[in-house]
């Protein structure tokens, strides 16, 4: 189950203490590191962070789906907004509603029939995915909130976010609008939003949503109607522009909604039938899933030298799905360093105070990583290290490298940690080559499969952590779990 916001709120409070002593550390330690793994003699040194991790991977795997913005998008393209939608939502509660929200929003949110089917068609086939949302809004509405209130902006409009993407920044439509506000690439360039081979900051949620604001401030500029501002969001200013002329000059959008492309005539009531959603959620039964991680619980660094999503995982202990997740608009899962930008990493706050206090070994460990790169693989190769007796005494299991395979694949695939790929294999770097046969024995090739009890107070998280290799995703592979339920007494297959 998802932890409480207060639970990780008071984690990073008592850490704070925690990080602010310094240990000293021998300047030599790299020299005498044992040769077995030179990751591990670099995190030894480190200060360590004690804090119970507030992110779930779980949960940073779900700010990646991509479920939510393909339904989202097929309702606002194939619903049809005329037809008569049977939901137990009586006309005049919902009049009564609107009327209520009107008279606190800068909109003009008025009874419309097609606005009532949209609002009945998400209450009966999509309330789930609204508590999806709703966890997930925790984590992006602050960004979007602070954006608009400096340009001026409904504070309504981060509605429109879930419309776009589902709050999903990595959300690309089938026309290239990419990230959580769906940008266009040249609409993006217009906007200031830097897009290179490294780098996508349609999908960086602070840079994307002040452009989405700024754009919003113009078109109110030339519209002076909100709901027209939207809809030329959707399909263009000029399209909205040529739909009140052909309205006979009309200035209500529901007057000219009829001129306008197909998809915009669902995208406002959409979003105002999103809006009505988050507002009367309670008295809809939808419940909003628990975000584990508000925004303001994340913090950022400045990167000094390039480094890899791999890497940060490696030293950290912060599973890649959760960094993919915080920082979305590094497209090759590395940070570059250009001399003219600076570029900056987002962390779950207790890691930020591991990385500043550990930086110049984690910039060392980078170095160390890039050195073997360059190095002749005759040199790589005499300074293998010893693998231990109980690995060589395993029962032999190989796997052939096929083109395009990495070792973090094939450790998933077999269930072992890339660490021990390495050992097992004398591998000082994550270079490998096609045609080679690595070994991937470990005790579960020898042994009968594991059990755990299932303990009061366990999660499926903290299980994982026991066993070396094993993730969540893993045990409940093993065990056909949906969900995060477990409960005291249950037995759980591990596979060792």
């Amino acid at each position: 189950m998802f932890l409480k916001n207060t639970t990780c709120a008071l984690l990073l409070l008592i850490s704070a203490p925690v990080f602010s002593q310094q240990r000293t550390v021998p300047k030599d330690i790299f020299k005498h590191a044992s040769s077995l793994s030179y990751l591990d003699s670099i995190k030894s040194t480190f200060v360590k962070d004690e804090i119970a991790l507030c992110v779930d991977s779980l949960w940073m795997t779900e700010l990646n789906n991509l479920d939510l913005f393909e339904e989202l998008t097929a309702d606002i393209q194939n619903i049809d907004f005329d037809k008569k939608v049977a939901y137990d939502l009586p006309t005049s509660v919902l009049k009564s509603r609107l009327k209520a929200m009107n008279a606190k929003s800068p909109f003009r949110i008025e009874y419309h029939p097609s606005l009532e089917n949209i609002i009945k068609a998400y209450l009966k086939y999509r309330k789930k995915s609204f508590g999806k949302l709703m966890g997930l809004s925790q984590y992006y509405f602050p960004i979007f909130e602070a954006a608009f209130a400096k340009e001026n902006v409904p504070l309504e409009i981060k509605y429109l976010a879930i419309v776009e993407s589902a709050l999903n920044p990595k959300a690309v439509s089938r026309m290239g609008a990419t990230g959580l506000w769906q940008f266009m690439y040249q609409t993006g360039k217009q906007y200031d939003l830097h897009i290179d081979s490294y780098i996508d900051e349609r999908s960086d949620p602070l840079k994307a949503t002040a452009a989405a604001a700024k754009y919003m401030s113009r078109m109110h500029g030339i519209f002076g109607d909100w709901e027209l501002v939207l809809a030329s969001y959707n399909s263009g200013p000029g399209n909205v522009s040529k739909a009140i002329r052909r309205s006979g000059g009309k200035q209500n959008y529901w007057n000219i909604r009829k001129k306008l492309p197909k998809e915009t005539q669902g995208y406002v009531p959409a979003f105002l039938a999103t809006m009505y959603l988050y507002e009367y959620h309670k008295e809809h039964g939808i419940v909003p899933e628990e975000a584990i991680i508000p925004h303001f619980a994340t913090d950022t660094v400045r990167i000094r030298q390039q480094l890899s999503f791999q890497q940060i995982s490696n030293l950290l202990d912060v599973s890649v799905p959760q960094l993919q997740a915080l920082n979305p608009s590094y497209k090759l899962e590395v940070i570059p360093v250009y001399e003219q930008d600076d570029h900056y990493l987002r962390l779950p706050k207790s890691k930020i105070a591991v990385f500043v206090s550990n930086e110049e070994k984690i910039y060392a460990y980078a170095n160390h990583q890039e050195k073997l790169k360059e190095q002749p693989r005759s040199q790589v190769a005499k300074a293998t290290p010893t693998i231990d007796r109980q690995s060589r005494n395993l029962a032999a299991r190989y796997h052939t490298i096929r083109s395009g395979d990495n070792l973090g694949a094939i450790a998933r695939k077999y269930h072992v940690s890339v660490a021990n790929l390495k050992k097992w294999n004398a591998l000082r770097t994550n270079t490998i080559t096609a045609g080679r046969k690595l070994r991937v024995s470990q005790r579960a090739s020898v042994a009968a499969n594991k059990s755990y009890s299932v303990k009061k107070g366990d999660s499926l998280y903290s299980i994982a952590k026991k066993y070396s290799g094993v993730s969540i995703v893993d045990l409940k592979k093993w065990n056909g779990i949906r969900g995060e339920a477990i409960k005291p007494g249950m037995k759980l297959r591990i596979k060792r």
